[in-house]
């Protein structure tokens, strides 16, 4: 397996991809000189289990219960890696698969994969592009995908944001706000218990702009929790921000739900630490193949679905 490095760029945004996982190695904002993300330092490192640094999850991005689901009356068992659950594809989902690169230009990259009926156990040939694109300080990623059975897909991206400009800081200083009012409460096993709770007086809530470390005070295991995003124009979910280094990140998706994740099992080497980075995956919920009253995530034969997630950078600086 040869791990090979693409670059897009323009004035604003360097991005560097690979084409393991169709990752993001770096969001460099060029006029700071400043590197928005984690990443692993060598591209080699990307071939060895890792916490899905900067990686597409898929086929289904988060948890599925018990490693199964059930469509038209027949069982299918996924692939088990956490505990009894399916967590972001299996044991060898898309963040460990070789990408092609369909198409490449200075300001935008197109990765494609096809996975095979009963990859990791889920049905169908799934053909899925993931387009990575920069105009001005924005990044979009496009997700493209189709199947030839009924199946089951969910597909995010899992970049580890940092915006200090020493990544040996923690997160404690950032700023989040997330567009949300309810969140997804979970048992044991982070999965999903089909209720949804409002985020009023708990520390779930994140409606208006918080301090991430005050928030850690109170949930010291940290967060790992899906949030029901509220149905906007813009599709605003989440505001990301950074006083000491002067970025603010807004995140726009068509995906329903938030997992906010604040890292708190990173680990990898020593070049990773718990809390170093916070991921903010916009996709469906998890364990929605098993939770009739949860946005279906099911899929209709060769029909063509589209989800997009955008990040708009801003220099506060300005």
């Amino acid at each position: 397996m040869k791990v090979k490095s693409s670059t897009i760029e323009n004035k604003y945004i360097k991005v560097k991809t690979l084409n393991v996982g169709a990752t993001v190695f770096e969001i460099v904002y060029k006029p700071k000189k400043l590197n928005l993300i984690l990443n692993l330092k060598r591209k080699n490192n990307y071939k060895k289990k890792n916490p899905y640094v900067g990686s597409i999850c898929g086929r289904y991005a988060n948890r599925i219960s018990n490693a199964r689901f059930i469509i038209k009356n027949k069982i299918y068992k996924v692939s088990k890696n956490e505990k009894n659950n399916c967590l972001h594809g299996g044991k060898k989902g898309f963040n460990k698969k070789i990408w092609k690169i369909k198409s490449h230009s200075k300001k935008s990259i197109v990765y494609n994969i096809l996975s095979k009926n009963l990859d990791q156990g889920f049905p169908g040939n799934l053909n899925l592009s993931c387009k990575y694109s920069i105009n001005n300080k924005k990044i979009s990623i496009f997700y493209n995908f189709y199947s030839d059975k009924l199946t089951h897909v969910n597909i995010t991206n899992h970049c580890y944001w940092n915006l200090n400009k020493n990544k040996k800081k923690n997160i404690y200083n950032h700023n989040l706000k997330i567009f949300s009012d309810y969140f997804l409460p979970v048992n044991k096993l982070n999965i999903p218990t089909g209720k949804k709770k409002n985020v009023n007086n708990t520390y779930y809530d994140f409606k208006n702009l918080s301090n991430i470390g005050k928030k850690l005070l109170l949930k010291k295991n940290g967060y790992d929790i899906n949030y029901i995003v509220n149905k906007r124009k813009d599709n605003l979910t989440a505001i990301l921000s950074n006083k000491n280094s002067g970025i603010s990140l807004n995140f726009y998706s068509n995906q329903p739900g938030l997992q906010l994740y604040t890292g708190q099992k990173l680990k990898f080497k020593n070049l990773l630490f718990p809390f170093q980075g916070l991921c903010l995956e916009n996709q469906h919920f998890p364990n929605s193949p098993n939770e009739k009253k949860f946005p279906s995530t099911l899929i209709l034969p060769y029909k063509k679905y589209k989800y997009f997630t955008k990040i708009r950078l801003k220099d506060l600086n300005l």
